[in-house]
């Protein structure tokens, strides 16, 4: 009978939410989320593990791995528009960056509309691989709301494993 030694290895489990602190207007020529952004930070939330590092949007990560990536968005059409499109946007090389996943809204002015977005990013390099939130609309201007106290626009990341 061979004997099994037990996996010493565990998981370094990492999970991190942060969100918009105040709420902006963009258009049609497309927005990166670039600013007012904060971990969460109200009594009863919290972050396990190491948490994101964030600068002008671009978020990078503690540490290799396959993370689950998800945005969740709200939005107030403050004209008419047919579409809203909320985009996760990745790079593996610190430069260029592709869309990873995108959620299509239709609207109606003045209506609030919700938005969840999640891929999962696979981090081979954490000094490569980062991701940033991109929003675009086919006419008119959107308000993405946001919020010092409240996770009105907000983006979670954890870490499920090993890459």
């Amino acid at each position: 009978m061979a004997l099994i030694k037990p996996n010493n290895n565990t998981l370094q489990r990492i999970s991190d939410q942060w969100r918009l602190t105040s709420s902006f207007n963009f258009g049609t020529s497309g927005s990166d989320i670039t600013s007012n952004l904060e971990r969460i930070d109200n009594t009863g939330q919290g972050t396990l593990g190491t948490g994101m590092t964030e600068s002008s949007g671009i978020f990078t990560f503690p540490q290799t791995g396959i993370y689950r990536v998800e945005a969740n968005l709200n939005f107030v059409p403050l004209n008419n528009s047919s579409w809203i499109y909320g985009i996760i946007k990745a790079t593996t090389d610190n430069s260029t960056y592709t869309n990873l996943a995108g959620v299509y809204h239709g609207q109606i002015s003045g209506y609030y509309i919700s938005s969840h977005n999640a891929t999962l990013v696979d981090v081979t390099d954490t000094s490569n691989v980062k991701v940033k939130f991109h929003l675009d609309t086919q006419a008119g201007t959107i308000t993405l709301l946001g919020s010092t106290s409240l996770n009105h626009s907000y983006f979670s990341f954890t870490r499920l494993g090993d890459t």
